[in-house]
């Protein structure tokens, strides 16, 4: 690895240590330590999408025309720092949940950050994007073992004494050195013809809707959108279902998911140069469908491993459809929009998609309450047939480029 990849690995260890040292557990925490009602629960993990409706405004008033990219990064997580302190601190969901929508609306803008400043470094984005992004992954899979193996913050008796409120602390000193590392990161600043030409598309970031154009991206675009209904469903539900299986330490197996992310996101690049970008999306999908009917039909006994089966299959349906995404977006912009780009595909994906699909997700569940706890069989049966039909309609409507040329110029 060049000196340069390990830089930009750290910040992508650092970027996604933060998100996964609370997120993970932060419907746990809502409704163990704050009193959160299911409803209250699923507005704050709205946040998340309300922050990728705002980043390509971000992206698009700064990023791509007035300041470094790495400065803006430094700045917001320097903020972000200050948010998650105040998250540590609230008493009760009246004061938490106002810091949270602050703080994602500051966050989000900084996963298409990371992404332009990792692409604007590299030669050929299709091979060594993925081996840097999957330091992003391991950060997560880091956090995760922190909180269970090392503090153990996520077991039954830290729970009941409030010790989830810690991830917020931890994620807060992470945001400060991220922070300050950022102010250390290569200089990304706006391209000249950026900056010097006009227009509110152009200020607003909207230029880069000029890829809807394209017949293809648009087909990838509302795919995209639509394959975040399934997706909310895990983020939403595989915990509190995992629990109410049976299984114990939940939150520590869920990690399989990103040891599955990182190995699959290492073979990514060899998949997509020999098989191209629309079977990689394909798959991404197909992965999706697969996972839930192994949830639907498995169980804590003798079928367990279905469930383990289900949660390994994460690499699969994040990297062959979100990371392939984020390449093949960079691959189809024009250099003078990319970071616009790479936050409209974050606003189709974490924005909109999510949003659908967390309110998605929330009706459906309560649909299929019963005595007890869930029918979990036909909750998980609704997002597998939800991503087998948004397959269908990809396979026959995408024309996409089978190996991805050098990106446009233009």
């Amino acid at each position: 690895m060049t000196t340069m990849n390990a830089r930009l690995s750290v910040m992508m260890f650092l970027q996604f240590f933060i998100w996964g040292g609370w997120f993970v557990t932060l419907g746990t925490f809502l409704s163990s330590t704050l009193g959160a009602s299911g409803g209250q629960i699923g507005m704050a993990f709205s946040t998340q999408s309300w922050g990728a409706i705002v980043a390509p405004f971000v992206i698009g008033l700064i990023a791509d025309r007035y300041f470094n990219a790495e400065r803006i990064l430094a700045v917001l997580h320097l903020l972000g720092a200050v948010l998650l302190y105040q998250l540590y601190s609230a008493a009760d969901f009246s004061v938490f949940y106002p810091y949270v929508l602050v703080y994602m609306v500051i966050y989000m803008p900084t996963l298409a950050l990371v992404n332009s400043v990792a692409f604007r470094q590299m030669r050929d984005p299709a091979l060594e994007f993925s081996r840097i992004r999957v330091w992003g992954t391991i950060g997560w899979i880091v956090a995760g073992v922190v909180i269970s193996f090392v503090f153990a913050w996520d077991s039954r008796e830290a729970i009941s004494a409030g010790g989830l409120r810690n991830t917020f602390l931890m994620a807060a000193i992470a945001s400060l050195v991220l922070g300050l590392y950022s102010f250390t990161l290569p200089a990304t600043a706006p391209l000249k013809e950026q900056a010097s030409t006009g227009g509110i598309k152009q200020l607003l970031g909207l230029d880069a809707l000029g890829l809807l154009k394209d017949r293809s991206y648009l087909v990838f675009f509302i795919a995209s959108i639509l394959i975040c209904i399934p997706l909310a469903f895990y983020y939403q539900n595989a915990n509190p279902f995992l629990a109410e299986t049976g299984m114990t330490n939940p939150t520590a197996k869920m990690a399989i998911g990103q040891v599955s992310e990182v190995l699959f996101m290492l073979l990514l690049p060899l998949f997509i140069q020999r098989f191209g970008i629309k079977l990689a999306l394909l798959v991404g999908m197909l992965a999706w469908a697969l996972r839930y009917v192994l949830f639907a039909y498995g169980n804590n006994g003798d079928l367990a491993f279905m469930l383990f089966t289900g949660i390994a299959l994460h690499g699969i349906c994040y990297d062959f459809f979100f990371v392939s995404g984020q390449i093949y977006t960079d691959a189809k912009a024009p250099e003078r929009f990319r970071s616009s780009a790479q936050g409209l595909i974050t606003l189709a994906t974490y924005g909109v998609g999510m949003l659908i699909g967390f309110w998605v997700a929330g009706q459906v569940t309560d649909r299929f309450v019963v005595a007890g706890g869930h029918d979990w069989q036909s909750i998980w049966l609704f997002p597998a047939g939800f991503a087998l039909l948004v397959l269908v309609c990809f396979l026959f409507t995408f024309r996409g480029q089978q190996a991805l040329a050098t990106p446009s110029k233009a």
